[in-house]
């Protein structure tokens, strides 16, 4: 018994009337059924973000405000994917956006809540797809499962070449889950009116309206820092260009 997420259906979804003559929805019905649609989609924590703590760096070493929003966001889970509310990271890039974000979806997925992790340009490959003649499902089932799921990362947003077919995509897997109240987590490199300018502005309001901004700034802890490691005892090396 202790292996089921509900222990009142057994992860069944269906629960015995009281007359014992029926089944009725259990509570965890559209909860359950939300998630088996949502298999389908990329919902695994990459490699290099497994075991993600605030406790240990990176995030660790991230600026406190931010990593304190991080936690509280964290901490009433629950209640956030209830509301509907998301998270916004923007800021400079190698600066933690995709770590805290991707912290926050893997105790959503430890929580047992479905869960969609995309780059943009991963997820308008995936939609077109839908369009291949062999396709395993349709444009639309795609949409309806990314607008069911309990939570929903998009990675670079504004990173993919604008044209009226991505901002129509955008608007509407936005807008779906805006009207659902279901939550979102995005991470971008561009600041708001940047944002507005690629993806559009009612696509921009509707994300300032349900997600929470946390900006990180600094430098690219990705980055190589130039090191002259040459003997500084030892004389300069010959010139050996041609006179």
């Amino acid at each position: 018994m202790s292996g089921y997420a509900c222990k009142d259906c057994e992860d069944s979804g269906w629960l015995d009337a009281p007359d014992g003559n029926a089944v009725v929805p259990c509570h965890c019905r559209e909860q359950l059924v939300a998630g088996r649609r949502s298999r389908a989609l990329s919902g695994v924590i990459p490699r290099r973000y497994q075991g993600a703590s605030v406790d240990r760096p990176p995030i660790s070493l991230m600026p406190t405000a931010q990593v304190d929003l991080v936690r509280a966001y964290i901490r009433d889970l629950e209640k956030q994917l209830d509301q509907g509310r998301g998270l916004w990271f923007f800021g400079d890039v190698g600066t933690g956006k995709t770590t805290l974000a991707m912290l926050v979806s893997q105790t959503a997925i430890e929580a047992r809540r479905s869960v969609a992790i995309y780059s943009l340009p991963r997820l308008l490959a995936e939609i077109r797809g839908t369009f291949e003649d062999d396709a395993d499902g349709s444009y639309v089932d795609l949409l309806d499962r990314l607008a069911e799921i309990d939570l929903l990362q998009i990675d670079d947003l504004g990173a993919e070449k604008t044209s009226d077919w991505v901002l129509e995509q955008l608007y509407s897997i936005i807008n779906s889950r805006y009207e659902a109240q279901r939550s979102i987590i995005i991470t971008t490199n561009l600041e708001r009116d940047q944002l507005a300018e690629q993806i559009g502005e009612r696509t921009v309001s509707r994300l300032e309206e349900i997600c929470e901004l946390c900006p990180l700034f600094g430098t690219d802890q990705r980055r190589f820092e130039a090191v002259d490691m040459r003997d500084k005892d030892q004389p300069p090396a010959p010139d050996l260009r041609l006179a």
